[in-house]
């Protein structure tokens, strides 16, 4: 299940991040993710396993805590 999507959301628009820009982001820390899959993920689409969890909050700058 997927209960972090609309905080990513949240999170990244409050930061100013379009979706590129924060696939961008991951995809510099290693996290390979595009686009439309941060989209999946945004709309609770797609399943978010733990380490991407761990992933979205270093690329938006945050504890992992606070995508719950």
């Amino acid at each position: 299940m997927n209960i972090i999507g609309k905080k990513v959301r949240e999170l990244r628009k409050e930061k100013g991040l379009t979706q590129s820009e924060l696939t961008a982001k991951c995809n510099l820390i290693g996290f390979d993710i595009s686009r439309s899959t941060l989209a999946k993920i945004e709309a609770q689409v797609r399943q978010v396993l733990d380490i991407e969890v761990s992933y979205l909050a270093k690329a938006l700058d945050i504890k992992e805590g606070e995508l719950f």
